[in-house]
């Protein structure tokens, strides 16, 4: 509730208090929305936080955290909105629409832009995210059919793929 002797915290509008707190929240949602239409805006805050702490931790520190692969996860949850399977599920990470999508993350400290994919998983789609080491994020949209035929592992390159890009 908010004290009404705090005139700089809160004012008065159409018979009831609001506080600044309140309406920077609003703002903030309007600007998630409009960054990431596709996101369950609920999702947008502990991204932000969970990027933030790895990226603050290795400032500290000069190590990483093992965040990245529920970063890029929670990456394409938000600016695709991909439904994420629950933790350790058979197959792929997620969903979209009828797309089963498989998703990899290159990591700040990989010394390589390439992801290992394997290709006996059951995925239509996969979501490469990639996190540099300013920790600015970046992920490509690829279909499965675009990728080399194989029936093991491969190996795929940022650079060499043109999926979907977004910032």
């Amino acid at each position: 509730m908010v004290e009404l002797a705090d005139h700089d915290r809160a004012f008065w509008d159409d018979g009831e208090w609001v506080s600044w707190d309140e309406i920077n929240q609003q703002i903030e949602y309007k600007e998630w929305r409009a960054k990431y239409p596709n996101a369950d805006i609920s999702l947008v805050p502990i991204f932000e936080s969970l990027l933030s702490t790895a990226c603050s931790y290795n400032a500290h520190t000069g190590q990483h955290l093992q965040v990245y692969g529920d970063i890029g996860e929670l990456y394409g949850a938000i600016t695709h909105g991909i439904r994420l399977n629950r933790n350790y599920a058979q197959g792929s990470d997620g969903r979209l629409d009828n797309d089963l999508i498989e998703i990899k993350t290159i990591t700040p400290f990989k010394r390589t832009d390439t992801v290992e994919i394997n290709m006996a998983r059951n995925f239509s789609k996969v979501l490469i995210v990639r996190i540099n080491d300013e920790f600015d994020i970046s992920g490509k949209l690829i279909d499965r059919k675009s990728l080399p035929k194989a029936k093991g592992k491969i190996r795929v390159s940022w650079s060499e793929v043109s999926g979907h890009s977004i910032i």
